[in-house]
């Protein structure tokens, strides 16, 4: 919606409005809100579209879209039903003095479109709930024949039930219910299936007698053990300084607007369970004839890049179309292991590829170096779940980053920095950099558990490192490297470059994942436009590149949490499955309920305490006491707290 309402708001043509939102444009012409003209359709001045923040006090403040100005300020009067958070159109409203107002005068879209309730039984029998808030629904399809723990999809615009899910006691549903809360689907149109086969599963090289013939060049792929979409191949030219990165060249099988890209351009991004995946492209395409899976033919679009030998800045570089064939298909523990034992372990047939690899290695080290002195470089970890085949939780790893992840991200930086240097109004992978605010806050709540630093609001580089260095040495490095995360702004897509403040880069973009982001799609797309002098296919691009970055911005938000609230769900399950279980936690969010996460065995898991005195990093033992299933939220009982931090001095005494 927000991307809708960009586009009237600027003024778009008719026909760049997607099909699904035709009927609501048709509507606001009909009431004089849209004004149409020449085939360009408008906002009339009189008004603006926004989303609305609805103070305590009953005031709400619009935020504006598409349009540069003041919040506008709605009094309580004038919001005519419109809630926090909904997506409105209101018109503006003028007095001599006083901060600019307005009215409501069309919600287009509520704040949540869908909501996931359940069936409960309650003291005047069974009623629904909502699975997120626990308050009841009121709903006009008929609920007198569901039994109770039934878990369904409602429509809030006509509160009708649209699917019934499954029951909350079954783990399978947990998938169907995440899923669900963001109108998220796993099958694809037939439209777009019909569309993936056509391609079937083999490329012809002598149908592409223009494309550079890379075939000989011995590239491979490194990608996760469990990875089916291998979208980027990597090949290093020690004699001259050469890289190649090949990426899946998706945009020569989904073409703009067909049945394929349509939907891909709804989904936005791939979304990944620890037991599946539910892909952006049919499976078809991501798993099979755009994956560059070794030993087979694949078109591929290529950055090659050349480097100073000294220096390795990249001297030039060049985009083209090209075909490879992938000699190996290794994973990040192979390489891993190969990194640590030397070439001299590997057999024969790997040595083709892993002689390229060992050198690649000592340059992409000295890469990241130069990087960091800028960049940030935090202590990533992730949680991997293993699941049984009944999806119930079984065990949890953490996943860090290793010599071979930062060998192919340092690779992969390379060519979407370059990418991002051919245009000064496209899509940009941008990070704005933190405000001063935030940093006096982080650096306070520090300052309050013994972790101190000389605060340098100038240098926040600087400040960073020195957090960094007192945390490691007291033991608590993965904790504080989280607050700071959390202190930055959220890395976004945008059609105005203002650089990537985390990477240290003044210009940045996503070019090396298409299978699993649209955003990589259409800058393939814009690339090729670009470099084949297409005008006509440029200006469409450009013209509506602004929404669209807006709209993955927010597909990409609601990917990453349908993957949280999944995982939440099964720790949910576990815990209720094992309440008589000791739970060693650190506490990550002091407060009235302090939050805490666990750290040992099951690792990961998000639990709010009953003690309201714990202090930030106070480790804990605990007990689970209630379990709510529906609203996936874990509460236990603390049986003993100590302070993380002396619990360091102690050791270091010892």
């Amino acid at each position: 919606m927000r991307a809708f309402l960009t586009r009237i708001a600027k003024g778009a043509y008719r026909t760049d409005i997607e099909k699904e939102y035709l009927p609501l444009l048709e509507e606001l012409i009909r009431e004089h809100i849209v004004k149409e003209s020449d085939g360009m359709v408008k906002l009339d001045a009189k008004y603006r579209a926004g989303t609305l923040d609805v103070l305590s006090s009953g005031t709400a403040f619009l935020e504006l879209i598409g349009a540069k100005g003041k919040d506008l300020l709605i009094e309580p009067k004038n919001l005519h039903g419109a809630k926090n958070g909904d997506y409105v159109i209101v018109r503006r409203l003028f007095a001599k003095a006083g901060r600019p107002s307005a009215k409501v005068v069309k919600v287009v879209q509520p704040a949540f479109v869908y909501a996931i309730g359940y069936i409960k039984r309650t003291e005047s029998g069974l009623e629904a709930f909502d699975v997120k808030t626990d308050l009841p629904m009121e709903l006009k399809s008929p609920t007198d024949q569901l039994d109770e723990h039934t878990v369904f999809q409602v429509d809030n615009r006509t509160s009708q039930i649209t699917q019934i899910l499954g029951s909350l006691t079954d783990p399978k549903v947990d998938e169907k219910i995440s899923l669900a809360l963001f109108n998220k689907q796993e099958l694809f149109s037939k439209e777009a299936e019909i569309e993936a086969h056509s391609w079937g599963d083999r490329v012809d090289a002598s149908l592409y007698p223009d494309r550079t013939d890379l075939r000989h060049l011995p590239f491979c792929t490194i990608d996760p053990v469990d990875a089916k979409d291998f979208d980027d191949a990597i090949y290093w030219d020690e004699k001259s300084h050469t890289l190649y990165v090949a990426i899946a060249d998706v945009s020569s099988y989904v073409t703009p607007d067909c049945a394929i890209d349509k939907e891909a351009r709804s989904r936005g991004f791939s979304i990944y369970f620890p037991h599946k995946s539910i892909p952006m492209l049919p499976r078809t395409l991501s798993e099979n004839i755009c994956s560059l899976k070794p030993d087979v033919d694949r078109l591929a679009y290529v950055c090659r890049l050349e480097l100073d030998a000294e220096t390795l800045e990249v001297k030039k570089h060049h985009f083209f179309e090209a075909i490879i064939r992938s000699r190996r298909r290794y994973n990040y523990d192979e390489i891993d292991a190969y990194l640590q034992s030397g070439l001299e372990s590997a057999p024969e047939s790997d040595k083709e590829t892993l002689s390229f690899i060992f050198p690649l290695k000592t340059v992409t080290d000295r890469l990241r170096a130069e990087r960091l002195k800028k960049g940030y470089d935090f202590l990533s970890t992730e949680v991997r779940m293993v699941l049984d085949e009944n999806h119930n939780l079984v065990s949890t790893r953490l996943e860090a980053s290793t010599p071979s992840h930062g060998l192919i991200e340092d690779c992969m930086l390379l060519a979407n920095k370059a990418a991002a240097e051919h245009f000064d109004y496209g899509i940009f992978r941008i990070h704005e950099p933190v405000t001063p605010e935030r940093i006096e806050k982080l650096v306070d709540e520090l300052g309050k558990i013994g972790i101190y630093v000389e605060e340098s609001e100038k240098d926040f580089h600087a400040l960073v490192l020195a957090l960094q260095k007192e945390a490691r040495a007291k033991g608590v490095e993965p904790y504080v490297d989280q607050l700071i995360i959390q202190a930055q702004k959220k890395a976004s897509y945008s059609a105005e470059n203002v650089g990537h403040f985390g990477l240290g880069f003044e210009r940045y973009t996503h070019f090396t994942s298409p299978i699993r982001r649209y955003s990589d799609l259409t800058l393939h797309r814009l690339l090729k436009a670009l470099f084949s002098n297409d005008e006509k296919k440029k200006e469409y691009i450009l013209r509506n590149i602004e929404p669209l970055c807006i709209k993955i911005s927010e597909l990409e938000r609601e990917a990453t949490r349908v993957e949280w609230d999944f995982m939440a769900r099964k720790y949910a399950r576990w815990a209720e499955a094992h309440k008589d279980a000791t739970l060693h936690a650190v506490v990550i969010e002091a407060g009235q309920i302090p939050a805490a996460t666990t750290d040992r065995d099951i690792l990961g898991m998000r639990i709010f305490c009953d003690k309201s005195d714990l202090m930030l990093f106070d480790r804990i033992e605990a007990k689970v006491n209630i379990v709510h299933m529906a609203q996936a939220k874990i509460f236990v009982l603390v049986e003993s707290a100590k302070h993380l931090l002396e619990e360091q001095t102690q050791e270091e005494n010892v």
